[in-house]
């Protein structure tokens, strides 16, 4: 049991809560109501797979600089909790277990599965080569709700390429703030952030823009699938989670940026995806 919390430690299973909704989310825009057990069972076994094959990659590839950073001193793969070759096994089961529940939805998901992974795959590569670190993980978490519309539907519409892009500028604008913490151990390690490249204060004002664009885009999926105005009521909850979290953290003050903080912002998915089932016929 206790090798088996600290598996679901290093891919912090928790954090589950901020794409699932969204895969969820699509799966039932993509059915107009509620989609089958099946197609459920099978997209959400795919995001349990993909998701930890991602987060396991990370933690393997980033352990060089996991073991010199102060917050991450009780990481599984720091302490030696979860040994490297465990955490390969673990990407490899995961990554078997992606494969099987996309040969069981739609054969699109079969076809396209390589263009869900990419991201994945260079995230953790990002920090080293570029400031925009944070899109790219924007654009691995926004394949959630656009693969469980594929997996119900197989095709692709503007509607849940834009839902897409507000999941990927929603989770990129708030991995910006939580990097903010980290410049001076970025700036020592060489490796690259928003809050590196444009200031603390200059990051948070890009963050806050995002967050509007995000916002912006969720509405404009309600108006592109002629929701109910029960799902705009969603929209503006979600956008005051998002408004509250800006308050409290600033340049001068980011002790708030906790992990209460981090989960905190897993309400937006979870708006989100509960206003948008009472908003479908």
């Amino acid at each position: 049991m206790s090798k088996l919390k600290s598996h679901l430690d290093n891919i912090a299973l928790s954090h589950t809560v901020f794409a699932l909704p969204f895969a969820y989310m699509g799966a039932f825009l993509a059915s107009g109501g509620l989609p089958s057990g099946h197609d459920l069972l099978w997209i959400t076994l795919a995001m349990i797979g993909a998701r930890s094959a991602a987060l396991a990659l990370n933690n393997f590839i980033d352990l060089k600089y996991d073991r010199l950073h102060p917050r991450f001193t009780q990481r599984p793969m720091v302490t030696g909790k979860v040994k490297p070759w465990e955490a390969i096994l673990l990407i490899i089961v995961s990554l078997l277990l992606f494969l099987l529940a996309a040969s069981q939805l739609n054969p699109l998901c079969l076809k396209l599965w390589p263009l869900a992974l990419i991201p994945f795959v260079i995230y953790p590569y990002m920090k080293r080569l570029s400031w925009t670190c944070h899109l790219v993980l924007g654009l691995a978490l926004s394949v959630a709700p656009i693969g469980a519309w594929v997996a119900v539907r197989g095709d692709i519409s503007s509607a849940v390429l834009f839902l897409g892009l507000s999941v990927g500028v929603w989770i990129a604008g708030f991995d910006v703030i939580y990097g903010c913490q980290d410049v001076a151990f970025d700036k020592a390690q060489g490796l690259n952030s928003m809050p590196v490249r444009f200031g603390v204060r200059g990051a948070l004002r890009l963050a806050r823009l995002m967050h509007f664009v995000s916002v912006a885009g969720f509405a404009a999926v309600g108006l592109m699938l002629n929701l109910q105005l029960i799902y705009f009521a969603g929209v503006i909850l979600a956008a005051c989670v998002l408004v509250y979290q800006h308050s409290i953290v600033s340049p001068e003050d980011l002790s708030q940026v906790t992990q209460r903080y981090f989960m905190r912002n897993g309400l937006v998915s979870i708006l989100l995806f509960i206003f948008t089932f009472f908003a479908l016929p």
